[in-house]
C-alpha cells in the first residue's frame, strides 16, 4: 500500500468512532426534490451534533430561493457555486466542509434514516478504505404501473453501484462516502466536466492505493425520470461528460479521432445491440407495446448521444442539459 495512505490512516481510534460528517448536496433548480432530500437528512440516526448538510446552489434561478429553503432545516447551510456543473459545486462544498468524513448525495435522492450511520461505519471499521459506494435504489411512481420512460431510466440506465465499483473502480456521487484526508491526497473533482467526474475521481482513489467498498445497506432512493425532457437532458449531459473526459483529453489528433469513432460505433452498434437484446429478454416488460416503447427509447437516446458527440467534435461545448 502507498506509504502516504498508510500514514493517513494512523489516526487514534477514539477520535474516529463518531467522526464529524459533512454531507454535500449540489442543486440546480430543483427545490421540490431538495426539500424531500433535506427532510430525510434531518431524520438520520447518526448523532445529531456530529453532522452538517452543505447545500450548494449551482446557479439556480433566484426565484428558487435555495438559501432560504436550506435555512429552514437545522443541519443545513447554503453556499453557492456559479460555475456550471455539479462537480464544480461539490468542490465548493468540500472547500467549506468541517467534517473528517465527506458524504455525497444529490438533491433528488432520498437517504434512508440510517444512511449516514451505515456509510460512516464502513469507513471507520476499514482503516484502508478511501471510498464507500452505497446502493442507489431507483423507484417508480407506481411500481405496478411503471411507464416505458421510467423503466428505461431506472433499469436500462440506472445506477448500478456494485458494477461501477467492480468494473470502473468508482461510484456515482449520488451515494458516496470518503475521508476528507483522501480528497486532500488525491485532489477534488475535475470542475470543467459535466458528467462522469465521479468515475474519474474514483479511479484516482483506487490508483492511490485505497480500498473501495460497496455498501448495500447504506442506501438512498432515487426517483426514475418520468418525462421525455428529463431523459433528453440526461442523455445530452452524459454524452458531453464522456466526450470531455475520454475524447477531448487524448494527447494526439490520431488518438482523439480513434476514440471518437469508437464512441460513435458503441452508441450506434455495439451498446445499442446489447441494450435491445436485454430489453427483449426482460420479462418485466409486458405487454408487448411497452417493450417496443422501451426499445424505441433506447434507439433514440443512443442516436441523441452520438449526435451530441458529433456536435462537440465540430466545436460545440458540452452542456449540463
Amino acid at each position: 500500500m502507498n506509504i502516504q495512505v498508510e500514514q493517513a490512516n494512523t489516526i487514534p481510534k477514539a477520535r474516529i468512532t463518531e467522526p464529524f460528517v459533512s454531507v454535500i448536496v449540489p442543486v440546480y433548480n430543483d427545490v421540490e426534490h431538495l426539500q424531500i432530500c433535506l427532510t430525510a437528512l434531518e431524520q438520520q440516526t447518526y448523532k445529531a451534533d456530529r453532522y452538517e448538510v452543505i447545500v450548494v446552489d449551482n446557479g439556480s434561478d433566484p426565484s428558487e430561493n435555495i438559501a432560504a429553503i436550506a435555512a429552514t432545516f437545522n443541519h443545513a447551510i447554503a453556499t453557492q457555486e456559479l460555475t456550471p456543473g455539479s462537480y464544480a459545486a461539490r468542490n465548493q462544498g468540500i472547500s467549506v466542509a468541517k467534517g473528517e468524513i465527506i458524504a455525497f448525495t444529490d438533491a433528488d435522492c432520498v437517504p434512508t434514516p440510517n444512511w449516514l450511520e451505515k456509510g460512516v461505519s464502513y469507513l471507520v471499521n476499514n482503516p484502508g478504505c478511501g471510498l464507500v459506494a452505497g446502493k442507489i435504489d431507483i423507484f417508480f411512481k407506481d411500481p405496478k404501473q411503471f411507464t416505458a420512460i421510467e423503466f428505461y431510466d431506472g433499469v436500462t440506465m440506472g445506477f448500478p453501484q456494485r458494477e461501477f465499483l467492480e468494473k470502473r473502480r468508482a461510484g456515482a456521487t449520488a451515494n458516496v462516502f470518503t475521508w476528507k484526508r483522501v480528497i486532500d491526497h488525491v485532489g477534488g473533482f475535475k470542475a470543467q466536466i459535466k458528467s462522469h467526474g465521479d468515475l474519474e475521481w474514483g479511479k484516482r482513489v483506487f490508483s492511490s492505493g485505497y480500498e473501495q467498498i460497496y455498501a448495500e445497506d447504506a442506501c438512498v432512493g432515487h426517483p426514475a425520470r418520468y418525462s421525455f425532457d428529463e431523459l433528453l437532458s440526461r442523455a445530452i449531459r452524459l454524452a458531453g461528460g464522456a466526450y470531455d473526459l475520454h475524447i477531448k483529453q487524448e494527447s494526439s489528433v490520431w488518438k482523439r479521432n480513434k476514440r471518437f469513432l469508437k464512441f460513435i460505433a458503441d452508441d450506434l452498434i455495439f451498446h445499442l445491440g446489447h441494450s435491445i437484446t436485454e430489453t427483449i429478454q426482460d420479462q418485466r416488460l409486458q405487454p408487448l407495446d411497452k417493450k417496443l416503447k422501451v426499445i424505441g427509447l433506447i434507439i433514440l437516446m443512443k442516436y441523441i448521444s452520438a449526435f451530441e458527440k458529433i456536435r462537440l467534435k465540430f466545436g460545440g461545448k458540452s452542456r449540463r442539459s
